[in-house]
């Protein structure tokens, strides 16, 4: 059992004590209690404080015993701080952040992502301010770069000390934002390339300035070996070298001495000190320059990758033109209210959601919905902040402010998503807290045990052991996993797809059955003519036109879709007199003077028209599952409309291609009746369908499948959301923030297609997740049997590590090249 990953630590308010003896009446009995590791009290804020092992004992429990005691007892109100810090390494750097925030007194909670470099802090703003908790972070060795409100800045503070890195490859601009997607992700895959040649950063960055120093140092030191001069000559020069890229990994390992833990610091600490005792200064300078080069490369490189969603943010202007007092003004983004009206001039981005209420034009909402074909846009469509105008003058009401924008809530998600743990991450982090130990136990029993046992040399062993201890930070390891899942998901994200977390990612990747819920993800939702049948000679274009002329002024979805239809083929629609309704049967009205209906059998019976000709004609279209529109005038029937809830366009290709992919099951539900959901299975090729089902049906079918492997539920989140829950990962299509509540997969752009990019994508992680596991397993091993046998030296450890650590990281932004099915 894992203690750390168990142990919390909760804030209580605790009503009802009358002087300082209560408190310590309250401290002493929690203390009894078997899983408290510690608890505090004070009377003068009424908080107690208990830090406790979760699976010993539960949250109620130590209530109960407060209460029993005769205190009241409630959560303590806390305040949640996130900022975004740089200088991590590996996710070891973001263990020691959070153990050194939660010593704070105040701080209940603290969750760092290594993956993305932010952390959530929770406090108790009565115990411990944000200033404190910006100095501990410093303190340990790291940056603050901003807080979710923006800049530190705007808190007074500015943080700069040695684990400053580049902010060129972290951060965008404003500008950024006239960039499209492909120019962002192209900048991105070229990461690996630029940093070589990237002078600025090695020049003005703290990290990049300390290797400089430290590799100069080391070839002025070989220098004067060669050229034999004095000893102290070339030692003084190695010594330069290693103070200078040693002093803050030296600094970082003491923090981590403070609090306990063995990281890469303190181990690659120790064993220059090591090598430096045993005389080998060469060794120890060019330990501490591989090891400064990898990790600066290692920052720079994995700074890019955790930064490749905020590009999304610089898509978003910070300005708006609104229009206020008929004039039109610019404005600063975030003072812009829901209700007002912008002005979008072609060229320029959309600051806000909104819609349009004046003008034409196509929009590139390539960004958002990951669509490379602009999109024509009209009164009354929606737009997306971030987007590009490019013909037409727009003026959009806004719906959303800029918090709550669609780009906004993606960013959020996608955020969220990175720093969430991945099932093999769980599996390689708890197994990385094993190896460590275990390694430095047995450098000890190898510095010692042959010396003091067998008479062996003290010099050979203690080196052997100082190997040991630098290969005995699994960072390779730890980072193998979350750097193919940070790539996997912006790519995904480029793409219109969204993965709510690792968890989503990798089971996406062992799909073996696809159900869809049938009206609203197959089908586009609502009703399309399918085909109009005249009789008695009568042209269709006419039984449209009448149809379409009686039905102008309904918001009946039949009704709407037959008027559609009509102004689609570009016909008149004829001026109507004594236009009667009948709930439930239809419409009746007067065209050029002459009656004329347009409903159902009931309609056409009560004006006594008989329908005995067209009874087969009817049988045979219901029979379909298709609805009838009947047509006609007071005498006898003219025509039939046929309606029908239409196929999305790209729903029979998703299919396809999800069987290209090898999916062994796709699956239709739907609680539509036989005949409809046979006729959509066979237009899709869907062999296996199931019809006239309840929610709880599909929900029972759900868990049917799940009996023989992993199974994924494909709906729109509003009447299907027992089945959504149920399957073993859920994807949604439709309205951004109904999908964002209900599934673990988004499709933003509701286009099916991109089902088989994720399943593809997902499969390719778990692919590249596997490889990089696997290579840093076998890398260590080797090293730790080559090292224990004395075959290898500090600087090829060093070498060894460092280098696998960026193998392993380039290894998963390969991701960011995943193209889907169709090559987007």
């Amino acid at each position: 059992m894992n203690q750390s990953n168990s142990l919390k630590t909760q804030t209580l308010q605790v009503g009802g004590m009358d002087c300082g003896s209560c408190a310590k009446t309250i401290e002493a009995s929690l203390q009894q209690l078997s899983g408290v590791m510690s608890a505090s009290v004070s009377f003068a804020t009424g908080r107690v404080r208990v830090s406790y092992d979760s699976h010993l004992l539960s949250e109620a429990e130590i209530k109960n015993r407060i209460i029993v005691l005769g205190y009241t007892v409630d959560v303590a109100p806390a305040k949640t701080l996130q900022v975004q810090i740089s200088g991590m390494d590996c996710g070891s750097c973001a263990k020691t952040i959070e153990v050194g925030l939660q010593q704070i007194t105040g701080v209940s909670e603290a969750a760092v992502s290594f993956t993305t470099g932010r952390s959530q802090i929770s406090y108790d703003p009565q115990q411990v301010s944000e200033t404190t908790i910006y100095q501990r972070i410093q303190a340990l060795g790291y940056t603050v770069e901003q807080s979710l409100e923006g800049s530190i800045s705007h808190h007074g503070h500015s943080c700069d000390h040695d684990h400053d890195h580049d902010h060129a490859g972290e951060q965008g601009s404003r500008g950024a934002g006239e960039q499209d997607n492909g120019e962002v992700e192209e900048k991105l895959l070229q990461t690996q390339n630029t940093i070589v040649t990237n002078w600025n950063f090695w020049i003005t960055n703290r990290r990049g300035q300390s290797v400089i120093l430290a590799g100069i140092g080391l070839v002025l030191g070989l220098l004067a070996q060669y050229l034999a001069l004095p000893i102290w000559i070339a030692r003084a020069f190695y010594g330069i070298g290693i103070v200078v890229a040693g002093y803050p990994i030296a600094r970082a390992g003491l923090f981590e001495l403070r609090l306990r833990r063995a990281d890469m610091n303190l181990l690659m600490t120790i064993s220059v000190i090591g090598a430096v005792i045993l005389g080998d200064w060469f060794e120890a300078a060019l330990v501490v320059f591989l090891f400064s080069l990898g990790t600066t490369l290692q920052v720079f490189t994995f700074g890019r990758t955790r930064n490749a969603i905020r590009n999304l943010m610089d898509l978003t202007p910070s300005t708006a033109t609104v229009k206020r007092n008929h004039q039109e003004v610019t404005v600063a983004v975030d003072s812009v209210r829901v209700g007002e009206i912008l002005t979008i001039r072609p060229g320029q981005r959309v600051a806000l959601d909104g819609v349009v209420v004046s003008g034409m034009s196509a929009i590139d909402q390539s960004p958002i919905t990951g669509e490379s074909i602009p999109e024509d846009k009209a009164p009354g469509d929606i737009v997306f902040a971030g987007t590009l105008n490019q013909t037409g003058f727009l003026e959009v009401k806004v719906t959303h402010t800029a918090r709550d924008t669609t780009v906004a809530k993606i960013i959020h998600l996608v955020e969220e998503a990175q720093s969430s743990r991945a099932p093999t991450q769980q599996w390689v982090d708890k197994f990385a807290e094993i190896y460590t130990p275990i390694v430095i136990v047995s450098a000890i029993a190898i510095a010692l045990i042959p010396p003091l046992l067998f008479a062996q040399p003290i010099n050979v062993w203690l080196y052997r052991a100082l190997v040991l201890l630098v290969i005995a930070c699994p960072c390779a390891l730890v980072i193998s996993t979350p750097v193919s899942i940070v790539s996997a998901i912006g790519a995904a994200t480029w793409h219109g797809v969204l993965f709510k977390g690792g968890y989503a990612l990798e089971k996406a990747g062992h799909l073996t059955s696809l159900a869809f819920d049938k009206t609203g993800t197959l089908t586009q939702g609502e009703p399309v003519v399918q085909k109009i049948y005249d009789l008695d000679g009568v042209n269709s274009n006419f039984v449209l036109s009448i149809a379409a002329s009686l039905e102008q002024q309904s918001e009946h979805p039949l009704a709407k879709a037959i008027v559609a239809t009509a102004k689609a083929q570009a016909l008149e629609l004829k001026t109507i007199e004594n236009f009667t309704a009948y709930p439930g049967k239809g419409v009746a009205a007067q065209v050029d003077g002459n009656l004329y209906l347009v409903g159902n059998r009931r309609l056409f019976a009560d004006f006594g028209v008989t329908l005995s000709t067209a009874e087969s004609l009817l049988t045979e279209i219901e029979s379909l599952g298709q609805t009838t529109v009947l047509v006609g005038n007071s005498h006898k029937l003219l025509g039939v409309i046929a309606l029908a809830d239409g196929l999305r366009l790209e729903a029979a290709e998703a299919v396809r291609l999800l069987k290209r992919l090898g999916m062994r099951d796709v699956i239709m539900l739907t609680g539509d009746r036989t005949p409809v959901a046979k006729q959509i299975a066979q237009q899709l090729e869907i062999t296996d369908y199931r019809a006239e089902l309840l929610p709880e049906d599909k929900l029972q079918a759900i868990q049917q499948l799940r009996r023989s492997g992993i199974v994924g539920m494909v709906g729109d989140g509003i009447n299907d959301a027992p089945a959504l829950a149920t399957a073993d990962i859920s994807f949604a299509v439709g309205g951004i923030d109904i999908a964002l509540e209900t599934a673990d997969v988004v499709l933003v752009g509701s286009d099916l297609r991109r089902l088989a990019y994720a399943v593809n994508l997902s499969r390719r992680t778990v692919s590249v997740i596997q490889q990089n596991v696997i290579f840093s397993l076998v890398t260590k091993g080797l090293f730790l049997l080559l090292g224990t046998l004395g075959f290898v030296g500090l600087a090829i450890a060093v070498l060894a590590d460092t280098g696998t650590s960026l193998l392993v990281t380039a290894n998963g932004m390969r991701l960011f090249r995943a193209k889907g099915e169709r090559g987007r």
